[in-house]
């Protein structure tokens, strides 16, 4: 259920937050896609998983999760005993929903000599059903320990998928999943932007499409995109993700000028995700104060998706060898 609008006239929001922080032993998470406000005030901002892991090693007995569903359920996985709570539950994921679980339940079952290599961007359902979850700081890791002989489902995001098999030239079935954000990228006003900024390199995730990726001088996940934003040469960047990552990039470095890549007509907001949108800081003290939205997952299913996350946590740390892999 959504946190309802509530009354909150006379009411320090900011000031309030902090009190609840303290009393009921809460961590804040903001991912890089927030409000700048919410992005300050949180304990830690980062990549979602980056996000969950952190909150993990805290005692914290409630986590606060500015992000996406998945981000919060994925933090849930990892601490179960903690109380989770995400401001709107409604702050959804178009991969997410692009992938419901019993169509890709079935689509596993018609290639039983796949193994499933899914993005994180997915639901804890789909988690389960998959043999391995990658990040988009992980994927390239993770893919390079499969067999070539593998043969792989990647889903839900088919840009992350199709870049991947191009720069390894694998062979994959792709789940026809995108990005609303990333999609909404204009390879036509990012060529005029080019022009007027013929020395600025761009930075671009993944989940952007091919005639956007095409154009990249650098193609990462958001923490890839912020670490290449502080190492570049020169002063200006043109940045193809969600632009409120340029939050980071302009207090790690003022002097510098971030560009926000443009969308279908040059000016419209529609590289703003409107799911992250729906985190404010009333909903934030909402869920502090009443501990709700919560987020709660059955304990089998919990174990379940767990897998598949620890066995991408172990492949990208090396630890796991090329025969722990196979088809279900």
């Amino acid at each position: 259920m959504t946190v309802m609008t509530a009354d909150l006239t006379g009411i320090d929001v900011l000031a309030e937050i902090e009190r609840l922080r303290k009393e009921r032993n809460a961590v804040i998470l903001a991912h890089y896609y927030q409000k700048p406000q919410i992005q300050d005030l949180a304990d830690f901002v980062g990549d979602s998983l980056q996000l969950s892991q952190e909150a993990a090693k805290t005692d914290a007995d409630v986590i606060a999760f500015c992000g996406v569903k998945f981000m919060a359920d994925t933090a849930k996985i990892l601490s179960p005993e903690k109380i989770v709570v995400l401001p709107d539950l409604e702050a959804g994921c178009s991969l997410e929903d692009s992938c419901p679980p019993e169509k890709f339940k079935a689509f596993r079952e018609a290639h039983p000599d796949h193994i499933a290599l899914t993005y994180i961007n997915c639901s804890t359902e789909v988690k389960a059903l998959s043999d391995v979850i990658v990040t988009s700081s992980s994927a390239e890791t993770i893919l390079q320990q499969i067999p070539k002989d593998q043969k792989i489902i990647f889903g839900p995001d088919r840009h992350l998928g199709g870049w991947l098999s191009r720069k390894f030239d694998r062979e994959m079935l792709l789940w026809p999943g995108v990005c609303i954000v990333h999609e909404a990228f204009s390879e036509t006003e990012l060529l005029k932007l080019k022009a007027q900024h013929p020395d600025a390199p761009i930075a671009a995730h993944p989940e952007c499409p091919p005639h956007i990726l095409d154009h990249a001088d650098h193609v990462g996940s958001t923490s890839s995109i912020l670490k290449y934003a502080k190492n570049f040469e020169g002063d200006t960047l043109i940045v193809a993700t969600e632009p409120h990552i340029i939050h980071q990039m302009e207090k790690a470095l003022p002097g510098k000028n971030f560009i926000g890549a443009p969308g279908a007509d040059g000016n419209c907001a529609c590289n703003i995700c409107p799911y992250m949108a729906l985190n404010t800081l009333e909903k934030l003290y909402l869920a502090l104060r009443d501990l709700q939205p919560r987020i709660e997952i059955e304990e089998d299913l919990r174990l379940a998706a767990k897998r598949s996350l620890d066995k991408m946590l172990e492949m990208a740390s090396g630890t796991v060898g090329k025969g722990d892999l196979g088809a279900r």
